[in-house]
């Protein structure tokens, strides 16, 4: 059986990512059934949630990575997965806003204009707010395309934690983009609800991980019926004084740190870099009801995860517990 052709593979990519727009749509303007949402707007103008990557820091593949779970993604760009993040749309107001700035920011943001074009005469890159996690590389290092030597931005605002200003006011070359107006720092507390129009809010909560540099956030995205968490990163769920089940029931749709499938998985102490194994987290939660199970998607999957391997039985084994794994385009109405 002859395989698809790399043109033939990214334009049926292309073609999930506005299915699932339609989808989306669809869900929104539709009666009853699960997900349905009443919308004050007409059918398609609900604010939403849409994903822009999957992959932990380094995507995938990752620099430096010859072993044969790469070679997919070494082979066949529409293998590829872009770091996670994820962005915030109000179709209405055409207002958007991202939540880490990534690595993989040129194609990102290109990816969202397609899906939802920026306010005309906008300058680019036509965001009303940037929020950021935590200072480790795939979350934060973007913002070099907002500075001088690219974009040229002037005044995004950039939603930060007291240790991230700190950071970013510091040290070069975050510091220029400050100094130079490109980005325009807005202080975030823990636990407080910033309101971004009347129909969306978000708020950030803390979560122990290793901070170097910065505290470590998630956000919780509140909608006009609907909520979303986003959580990529995070140490053991032992260690957070909050439990995981109670944030799971909280929303409607819980991205939760996927970034290793198992112990082993990478030739290092990993110890060092924990976070909550994939297997953990379903053992953890296999015996909640079905319909809160079904809110978890996992994100943030290192280059080792057989999660990004499709057909995978690790993949499999997810599905028959009844969670997911996050994907590229997939959109959540608010």
């Amino acid at each position: 059986m002859s395989s698809l052709s790399t043109t033939d593979r990214r334009n049926a990519r292309t073609a999930r990512v506005l299915a699932a727009l339609a989808a989306a749509v669809s869900l929104a303007s539709s009666a009853g059934g699960c997900g349905s949402v009443p919308m004050e707007a007409g059918p398609g103008e609900g604010p939403y949630v849409v994903v822009l990557g999957i992959a932990q820091d380094g995507g995938y593949p990752q620099a430096g990575c010859n072993r044969p779970h790469c070679e997919p993604g070494w082979r066949d760009e529409a293998n590829r997965h872009a770091v996670s993040s994820i962005a915030v749309v109000d179709p209405l107001s055409s207002q958007r806003w991202l939540i880490d700035v990534t690595p993989d920011f040129p194609r990102q943001l290109r990816m969202l204009d397609e899906i939802e074009k920026p306010r005309a005469g906008d300058p680019s890159p036509a965001l009303d707010g940037i929020f950021v996690t935590h200072a480790h590389i795939g979350h934060y290092a973007g913002l070099i395309h907002l500075g001088r030597e690219v974009i040229g931005a002037s005044g995004v605002p950039l939603h930060v934690m007291p240790r991230m200003r700190v950071f970013l006011e510091n040290n070069g070359p975050w510091s220029q983009l400050v100094e130079l107006g490109n980005v325009r720092l807005t202080d975030m507390a823990a636990g407080s609800r910033i309101r971004l129009n009347e129909r969306v809010a978000i708020e950030a909560f803390l979560v122990p991980h290793r901070d170097e540099f910065s505290e470590t956030v998630g956000f919780l995205i509140h909608g006009p019926e609907r909520s979303v968490a986003y959580l990529p990163d995070i140490d053991k769920w032992e260690r957070w004084g909050r439990r995981i089940e109670d944030l799971i029931a909280d929303v409607d749709v819980a991205y939760l740190d996927g970034t290793f499938y198992a112990n082993g998985e990478i030739a290092r102490d990993m110890s060092e870099i924990p976070h909550p194994f994939i297997e953990e987290t379903v053992a953890r939660l296999r015996n909640l009801p079905a319909t809160e199970r079904s809110k978890v998607r996992f994100i943030h999957l290192n280059h080792t995860n057989p999660l990004l391997q499709d057909g995978s039985e690790a993949r499999a084994e997810v599905e028959r517990e009844g969670m997911g794994v996050a994907e590229t385009g997939e959109i959540t109405r608010l």
